[in-house]
């Protein structure tokens, strides 16, 4: 699936055929990728060209701690590091967390999950913001 931006999800560490990297970039918090149980975790997200981006924000659950790096090449490889997020742990609802990113230019962005609440982490929605 592809968002509004022309962002698609185009790696992913894990996959449940329930519940595919995919839904990351659906627009739709009620649909979602789970993770498989160990740490870490990664998804990278493409853009169709290099684009400035504000912030991102993160709809998951059980994410206790996330980095972002991105690139600006064609292919997802060589990234750097941009930021690192510790999550606070919610209960019964999604964690969402805006994360600025100043403007960074970015192809690809990967996100790294180092650390969860839990053996398994869910991610509904990732927003970004140019």
């Amino acid at each position: 699936m592809i968002d509004s931006s022309g962002a698609q999800v185009v790696l992913a560490s894990s996959s449940d055929e329930n519940h595919p990297p995919e839904n990351i970039t659906d627009g739709n918090s009620k649909t979602f990728w789970m993770s498989t149980g160990m740490f870490p975790q990664e998804f990278i997200i493409r853009y169709p060209e290099t684009t400035n981006i504000t912030a991102v924000t993160v709809d998951s659950y059980n994410i206790k701690h996330l980095k972002i790096e991105k690139n600006t090449s064609p292919n997802a490889a060589q990234f750097e590091p941009v930021t690192q997020e510790e999550f606070e742990r919610t209960e019964g609802h999604l964690q969402s967390n805006a994360i600025s990113l100043n403007g960074s230019r970015a192809t690809h962005l990967r996100f790294i999950i180092t650390a969860g609440y839990d053996h398994f982490v869910s991610v509904h929605r990732v927003n970004v913001k140019t």
